[in-house]
C-alpha cells in the first residue's frame, strides 16, 4: 500500500509531479518501436538482394507496421527476407494490440508488481474508462487476440495447402491472420487479395478479422460477458449498429457504383462482383488490402472510399480513423439540432456535453491533418501526374492507417515519405492524445465569463 501511495504525485513532490505524462509516454513508446524496427530492417539480412534497403524506406515501412497502416514504398514479398517479413509481422502485432500490453505480459511473467502509474499508462493506452481491472483488461486482449488470430490461421493455412505445402501455407495464414486481424493490410502477394477476389473461404476469413479487430476488444469482451442486446453498453450498442450500417450501406453502394465500370466489375463473374462489393466494403474501415485494383475504380467509388477510410473503426480497437462512435455521436448532434432537441439522446440514453465536445474536436483536428497532409504532398510530389483524388486518398490512407493507394506510394519523394510516415503516426495515435501530449496538464478554472449570443448559419 505504502508504494502505491508514494507514486501518485502531490503538491509537496514537485519533483514527481514533473513526471512524462501519460500520452507522451505512449509516444515516446511508439517512437522507440519505431526506430527499433527500423534498424532490423535497414539490415542486409532484411533484404532479399542482400543491400539495405536505405534508412528512409526502413523507417517508412517500420511506421506503416506499427501503425498497422499497410502502406509500402518498396514491394515487401520480393524486397524482404523471411527474417525482414518476420519483423514486420512482429511490428504489426505489437503495434497493433499496443506496447502496454506487451508490457503486462512481461511484467507478470518476471513478477514485477504494477503500480498506480502503470495502471493509469495501460488505461491511457487501451483507452479504457477507468484503470481498474486493466491488468486484467489487458490479459484478456493478448488472449482474445490469440485465439481469433490462431484459429484464423488454421483456416487458412488448410485452404493453401494445396497450392503452397503445409509449411508454407501455415506462414502465410499466420502472416495474413495477424495482418487482417490488427487491420494492417501486409499481404505476401503483390497484387494483395485480388487473386482470391471470389474465393468464399479467403474473404469471409479475412473480412471477420478486419471486423473483430475494428470493433474494439471491450466491445468484444461486452458481448461474451452479456450475450444479450439488452445489457450491451451504450458504447457496444453504438459500434455494432454503426458498423452493421456502415459495412451494409458500403457493399451496397461499391456494388451499384462498380457494375457500371468495365475496368473491374466489368470483368468479373456476378459471384465474384458480390464478393468484391463487401471486401472493399469493409477494408475501407481501415483494413488495407484489396481483392480488386482500387486505381481502376471510378472517382466516385473511390470518395465513397475516402469517406470510409476517414470514418475508421471503434475506439480501443485495432484500426486507425475519427472512429465510428465519434461519427455516430456528430450524426445524432445533427439529428438533436435539426429536431431543435437540447439534449443529444442515443438509445434512451443523454450524451454528456464534453462527450460531444470531444467528438468534434477530434473530427474538426482529423480534417485539418488529412487536408495538411493533401496539401503538402500536392507541394512534394508535384512531379507526378495524380490529380488531388489519389493525393487526398493517399492522406486519407495514411490518416486513417488504411494501407490503400492509387498508386502514389511507390512514387513519392523522400519529403513525401517523411509527410506520410508522420500522417501514419498521428492516425495510429489518435489526434487527441497528440493534443493532450503537446499541452500541459490544464489548471481548474475558478470563474466562468458571462454568456453571450452568436450567430450561427
Amino acid at each position: 500500500m505504502a508504494g502505491n501511495e508514494a507514486s501518485v504525485p502531490t503538491a509537496e513532490e514537485p519533483s514527481k509531479s514533473k513526471k512524462i505524462s501519460a500520452p507522451r509516454i505512449i509516444i515516446l513508446g511508439f517512437a522507440i518501436l519505431i526506430v527499433f524496427g527500423m534498424i532490423l530492417l535497414a539490415l542486409p539480412v532484411s533484404s532479399a538482394s542482400g543491400k539495405s534497403i536505405g534508412w528512409i524506406d526502413a523507417l517508412f515501412i517500420a511506421t506503416s507496421a506499427v501503425c498497422v497502416t499497410g502502406l509500402s514504398v518498396v514491394d515487401v514479398p520480393s524486397t524482404f527476407t523471411t527474417f525482414g517479413e518476420l519483423v514486420i509481422l512482429v511490428l504489426i502485432q505489437i503495434g497493433g494490440l499496443g506496447f502496454m500490453v506487451f508490457g503486462v505480459l512481461f511484467a507478470i511473467v518476471i513478477g514485477k508488481k504494477i503500480g498506480l502509474r502503470e495502471r493509469l499508462l495501460i488505461q491511457q493506452s487501451i483507452n479504457s474508462y477507468s484503470p481498474q481491472g486493466v491488468v486484467r483488461l489487458a490479459l484478456n486482449i493478448f488472449l482474445i487476440a490469440l485465439i481469433i488470430e490462431s484459429l484464423a490461421a488454421l483456416v487458412l493455412a488448410l485452404r493453401w495447402s494445396g497450392e503452397y505445402g503445409t509449411a508454407r501455407a501455415m506462414y502465410y495464414g499466420v502472416f495474413h491472420a495477424i495482418s487482417a486481424f490488427n487491420n494492417a493490410g501486409f499481404s505476401l502477394w503483390s497484387d494483395s487479395l485480388m487473386r482470391y477476389v471470389g474465393d468464399p473461404t479467403v474473404n469471409i476469413v479475412i473480412t471477420l478479422l478486419f471486423i473483430f479487430g475494428g470493433l474494439g476488444f471491450t466491445v468484444v469482451l461486452d458481448f461474451l460477458k452479456k450475450r444479450n442486446w439488452k445489457d450491451l453498453s451504450l458504447h457496444s450498442k453504438i459500434v455494432l449498429t454503426t458498423n452493421a450500417i456502415l459495412i451494409g450501406s458500403g457493399t451496397v453502394l461499391i456494388l451499384s457504383m462498380e457494375l457500371l465500370n468495365p475496368e473491374t466489375f466489368g470483368l468479373l463473374t456476378w459471384p465474384q462482383r458480390l464478393w468484391a462489393s463487401y471486401f472493399q466494403g469493409v477494408v475501407t474501415r481501415t483494413a488495407g488490402f484489396n481483392s480488386i485494383d482500387t486505381a481502376a475504380m471510378l472517382p466516385t467509388s473511390q470518395l465513397l472510399m475516402i469517406i470510409l477510410m476517414f470514418i475508421g473503426g471503434s475506439s480501443g480497437s485495432t484500426a486507425g480513423g475519427i472512429k465510428t462512435n465519434t461519427f455516430a455521436v456528430l450524426i445524432m448532434t445533427v439529428y438533436a439540432i435539426v429536431r431543435g432537441r437540447e439534449d443529444v439522446e442515443i438509445y434512451k440514453r443523454r450524451l454528456a456535453t464534453d462527450f460531444i465536445l470531444r467528438a468534434l474536436a477530434v473530427i474538426i483536428i482529423s480534417l485539418g491533418v488529412v487536408l495538411i497532409c493533401a496539401i503538402l504532398l500536392t507541394i512534394t510530389e508535384r512531379h507526378t501526374n495524380h490529380n488531388f483524388m489519389d493525393i487526398l486518398f493517399e492522406a486519407t490512407s495514411a490518416f486513417g492507417t488504411v494501407g490503400m493507394t492509387l498508386g502514389l506510394t511507390g512514387k513519392l519523394t523522400t519529403a513525401g515519405k517523411l509527410v506520410i510516415i508522420a500522417t501514419m503516426f498521428i492516425g495510429r495515435l489518435g489526434p487527441l492524445t497528440l493534443a493532450y501530449a503537446m499541452t500541459r496538464s490544464s489548471k481548474k478554472q475558478y470563474f466562468r465569463y458571462p454568456k453571450e449570443k452568436l450567430m450561427i448559419g
